[in-house]
């Protein structure tokens, strides 16, 4: 794999990012809490023969810099649109997955000259009682502990729970997890942006992926396509919330099946 690694300066933070190369159309993936952009090295795989892709860590993720502050949408965002600025990429396509999706669907409501077209996957669209559970859980606790494991303990313990995922995204996302700040957390601090109000004001040809137990239900999924019109849907079967790890190749087609129509 001869991905090249950079940093960029964006936003007073160095985003540090994976990119497949070559004179193609930009694609910039966008990972979930915990995550880092080489746990979309399968998608990106996939996808590389046909497109440039770009796959950074966000903010207190990966090998980026992981400031004490700045964790919510707004500057994750702001993160991602000096990202784009910074590395000159021309109306790039931007996928998201979790955090990532909501991350992108923030990008395309403020920026929507700037790209070519916006692929969301299960994003973290919540209503502000889900928020709520979801920030007074204990999921960062939960992340406190896992950052006094072994690597190899982390590994043994997401084969028991998720025995069909490759080993290689069960490494990546291992060492993704030990990478991730507990400032991190701070995105999970309520109230996320309306998501209703940052589908309206996007106005590039959306998809959004769905999986068989998603955070975004199909019921959803069917009004925030009334909302916008450019809004696609996309179920894909045997994929929970961890859709790019349950099912990357599936996704990988479907992603590149919208991308073909536009280009």
């Amino acid at each position: 794999m001869s991905w090249s690694r950079g940093v960029c300066e964006a936003n007073g933070i160095q985003v540090h990012y994976l990119r497949t190369g070559g004179a193609r159309p930009p694609v910039v993936m966008l990972h979930g809490l915990m995550g880092s952009g080489a746990c979309w090295t399968p998608v990106a795989r996939a996808l590389e023969r046909g497109f440039d892709v770009v796959m950074p860590d966000a903010r207190g993720h990966g090998d980026s810099s992981a400031p004490h502050d700045g964790y919510r949408y707004d500057e994750l965002a702001s993160d991602v649109v000096g990202l784009l600025r910074g590395l000159g990429l021309s109306r790039p396509v931007l996928v998201g997955h979790s955090m990532g999706g909501m991350t992108a669907a923030v990008v395309a409501s403020r920026e929507a000259g700037q790209l070519r077209a916006l692929v969301l996957v299960d994003p973290t669209f919540l209503s502000p009682e889900r928020q709520r559970e979801v920030h007074a859980s204990d999921v960062a606790g939960q992340h406190r502990q896992a950052l006094g494991f072994q690597k190899s303990e982390l590994v043994a313990q997401a084969r028991a729970r998720n025995p069909r995922r490759s080993p290689e995204l069960i490494e990546l996302q291992a060492e993704a997890r030990l990478k991730t700040s507990l400032s991190a957390f701070d995105v999970l601090t309520p109230p996320n942006p309306e998501y209703r109000e940052v589908v309206r004001a996007i106005d590039v040809p959306t998809l959004l992926v769905i999986g068989d137990s998603p955070v975004v239900t199909l019921e959803m999924a069917t009004e925030l396509r009334d909302i916008n019109p450019r809004v696609r849907i996309e179920q894909i079967r045997d994929a929970g919330h961890g859709l790019p790890f349950d099912q990357p190749e599936r996704l990988a087609e479907v992603v590149a099946s919208f991308l073909s129509d536009l280009m």
